[in-house]
């Protein structure tokens, strides 16, 4: 009966509120719908990077001071049937809250006087982590069940364990499954054994057992008591029980991989903040096996350069076709703070050196201004004040391109470089993606090519393996050119595919045929010994490099390119100290063929004959040919048909019996002998000589002819100074200029030759033609009379240097 009135009074109750009751009902609705945060858990996290199969290279530390990796999205099978069966048996099939294991631990807890059992699900643990530093209290509990219910209708249950999984505290400051593995058993959570998973499921219900003397034991227990679950439950068997069971226990963190400190740092800057978004995790295209050996070479190497004061040292490794990183050594490990360790060396600008010279050498070509074997001048040069020397100060007086490539020659470099002009040079290199060239040509001038200029190891590789991969596709595209070849290197994962541009039969940048060139030159690189001969390096396989040292001995480099894979090397120190014997081909190239020694062999590129063209040049100078020079048929650059023809080839007019030159004043027509003559300027033909004695000079004019002006400048040239020179002497101690040798160069050194300073005489030379002066601060003008009245005059100006 009572029952009944009480049923009428409220119906009569709900039947005049029922509005109220209603509107009461939509807004607890709401608020149950709209409870959770969104989103859960908004902590800071670990910028992790990972090898391209998932493995980790480095971690930093959240801005919390927590090792919080990013959110796992899933959770490991042996982890997730340990931690199910440790925390929420029932966990697949209550809603949130679990009524049975709620009423087991209100009897356990009333029993034992006090909370042993708090009954809380893995969806309410969640909520709790999730709402942090709130008391456990009963009302706190009631609002846990609740959000656990509601966290059960907006998430599936793997989402709620992989919330759980990665927020769960593991002791000290290491937060989540993912960073507990790699902290307490260094591998991924999916390679855990049953031992390790069953260690980690229990620490989050008691986190501080994991420290070492902290009863150690009861963890041990814990986890055995754990594992005799599962066996129990059948999801292990008794032989893997047995196993996991004898696993010791972890003693105490471990530090995290620390394979790629350098790229971390520059991920961390480049993407730590992309468009808005926080990107925390990177899968990077490195090749961790590749990563760990050349970290250990370049430590072992590091030893030995430390040995000359040289304490830094980098390697990049990239792969041609895609211009993925595969290998990214940004600084020797273990160099020192005191020794710039943190510089990450490959994205750092350094002095080129001569490691810019195979892409001029390939420009010339692709516009035609020479062949491979043009003859290139190498003579003591002095342009607007700027003088460049070769390496050992010795010359050649002409040599082939290609030669003065593989034997990195400066003089004939900076005089194919004022042919080809800096602005040209200059824009061409940018174009080829060197994003340090920021100063506008003429700030550079003629160094540019030997090293006035910097580069970084990345943006330098970047260029090498474009031209690489221009050639290597020009099959594979028929004969034509993509224009995005020249690409940077990528060391992320590519998420999306790239569109490929259009193909076009003109080359964007540098055609197949320049670069197939350039390749052969650089692989027959020679550098000269400690006794000044010249040695051809020999390698295990076929790979094209250069190599570069700056002014000052201050960088050495070294970059090496196969049809595959593209190497750069860098030694040096980080402060910009110079070290005697820091040269790229001692220093770096080395490392570059061990390196090399450690990559899968490739087979060499493939002539591109469809961009090449078969042309007759002249044998003894490499140029276009002429009717009277000895010829060869060669392949050469495409736009070779645009080179000027050989200029060192020429008809002379001898006697009958070949001796003596003649001219229509002492002989007739018929009688002379037209011969064709391979014939070098004097200076040219001074150096020349030194190293070509099969090398044979004109004959002399008969004396009984006459010599017109035009003949008579062939004859003599002057070596030092050159026209309008001006020439800084040095005070001696006494206050008084220093001496300085002045030399010319005549095409018959038994002649004798007057010497005439400032129409005062001042000597004579025979055979070799130099003389000693010490001229006064000002303008002078020499003069120089061979015995049969050949004269030669220049201007040029002395200054006294303090």
């Amino acid at each position: 009966m009572k029952l009944r009135k009480i049923t009428q009074k409220l119906a009569i109750f709900f039947k005049k509120h029922r509005l109220k009751l209603w509107a009461l009902l939509v807004v607890l609705l709401a608020f149950y719908w709209f409870c959770l945060p969104e989103p859960l858990f908004n902590d800071p996290t670990c910028m992790v990077l990972e090898a391209k199969d998932g493995s980790l290279l480095g971690a930093r530390i959240s801005a919390d001071g927590q090792w919080r990796f990013p959110h796992m999205t899933s959770v490991p099978d042996k982890f997730q049937k340990a931690i199910v069966a440790f925390e929420d048996r029932r966990f697949f099939s209550h809603p949130g809250f679990d009524p049975l294991a709620f009423a087991r631990a209100m009897r356990q807890n009333l029993r034992n006087q006090r909370v042993v059992s708090g009954a809380s699900t893995l969806s309410m643990q969640v909520i709790r982590l999730a709402r942090k530093g709130k008391s456990r209290t009963v009302f706190e509990k009631l609002i846990e069940i609740v959000l656990a219910t509601r966290l059960e209708i907006k998430y599936t249950k793997q989402e709620i364990l992989a919330f759980y999984t990665s927020n769960a505290p593991f002791g000290g400051n290491v937060v989540g499954l993912d960073a507990a593995a790699w902290r307490y058993y260094g591998k991924k959570p999916e390679n855990l054994s049953w031992g390790e998973a069953a260690t980690l499921a229990v620490l989050p219900n008691s986190p501080g057992l994991i420290h070492p003397g902290r009863n150690r034991n009861a963890l041990f227990n814990k986890r055995n008591r754990l594992l005799n679950r599962l066996l129990q439950d059948g999801e292990i068997e008794q032989m893997t029980y047995q196993l996991a069971v004898d696993e010791i226990l972890p003693d105490k963190p471990h530090p995290l991989p620390r394979l790629a400190p350098h790229l971390l740092n520059r991920a961390f800057t480049e993407n730590f903040k992309k468009d808005g978004k926080q990107f925390t995790k990177l899968k990077t295209t490195i090749d961790p096996a590749l990563q760990v050996r050349l970290t250990e070479l370049a430590q072992r190497k590091s030893i030995n350069l430390k040995g000359n004061e040289i304490h830094n040292l980098a390697i990049i490794v990239l792969e041609v076709e895609t211009g993925n990183v595969l290998a990214y050594i940004g600084n020797a490990p273990s160099t020192g703070p005191e020794n710039g360790e943190d510089v990450d060396i490959i994205k750092a600008p350094r002095s080129t050196g001569s490691i810019l010279k195979p892409f001029l050498y390939a420009m010339m070509l692709n516009e035609g201004k020479i062949l491979p074997k043009s003859l290139i001048t190498d003579i003591p040069t002095q342009i607007s004040g700027y003088k460049p020397e070769n390496f050992m100060e010795t010359y050649d007086g002409v040599v082939p391109a290609d030669k003065a490539l593989s034997h990195s020659l400066n003089v004939p470099f900076i005089r194919m470089l004022q042919d080809f002009t800096v602005e040209k040079f200059h824009f061409n290199l940018k174009k080829l993606g060197l994003t340090t060239l920021t100063k506008p040509p003429n700030h550079y001038g003629l160094t540019l090519g030997l090293g006035g200029a910097e580069a970084s190891l990345w943006d330098l590789t970047s260029a090498y393996s474009g031209m690489a991969r221009t050639l290597g596709n020009f099959y594979k595209n028929a004969g034509q050119y993509r224009s995005n070849e020249f690409h940077k290197p990528n060391y992320l994962v590519e998420t999306s595919a790239k569109e490929l541009d259009k193909l076009a039969k003109d080359a964007p940048l540098l055609s197949a045929d320049a670069i197939w060139f350039s390749f052969e030159a650089m692989e027959e690189v020679q550098r000269p010994t400690t006794q000044g001969e010249w040695e051809r390096f020999e390698s295990s396989r076929r790979i094209a490099w250069k190599t570069g040292t700056s002014f000052g001995f201050r960088d050495a480099w070294a970059v090496g390119v196969s049809p595959n894979y593209v190497v750069g090397v860098w030694a040096g120190n980080a402060d910009g100290e110079g070290r005697p014997g820091l040269v790229g081909v001692y220093a770096a190239a080395p490392i570059l063929f061990d390196v090399f020694n450690m990559l899968p062999a490739s087979k060499w590129f493939d002539p591109p004959f469809d961009a090449m063209k078969k042309m007759a040049v002249c044998k003894q100078s490499g140029f276009p040919a002429l009717d009277y020079c000895e010829k060869e048929t060669v392949y050469v650059n495409e736009k070779g048909i645009n080179a000027p023809p050989c200029p060192y080839h020429q008809i002379v007019h001898l006697d009958n019996a070949n001796q003596w030159q003649v001219n229509s004043s002492c002989e007739t027509p018929s009688a002379m002998q037209n011969v064709p003559w391979f014939v070098l300027p004097p200076v040219e033909e001074y150096y020349f000589k030194m190293k070509n004695p099969g090398y044979v000079s004109l004959p002399a004019f008969r004396k009984d002819c006459e010599i017109n002006d035009e003949k008579s400048s062939g004859l003599m040239q002057m070596i030092y100074p050159r026209k309008g020179a001006k020439i800084y002497i040095p005070l001696d101690l006494d206050g008084n200029l220093s001496r300085t040798v002045f030399k010319m160069a005549h095409r018959n050194p038994s002649t004798v030759v007057y010497w005439h300073l400032d129409n005062e005489y001042i000597g004579l030379t025979k055979t070799f033609h130099e003389l000693e002066l010490n001229p006064p601060a000002g303008k002078h003008k020499i003069t120089l009379v061979d015995e049969k009245g050949n004269r030669l005059e220049l201007k040029f100006e002395v200054f006294a240097k303090n």
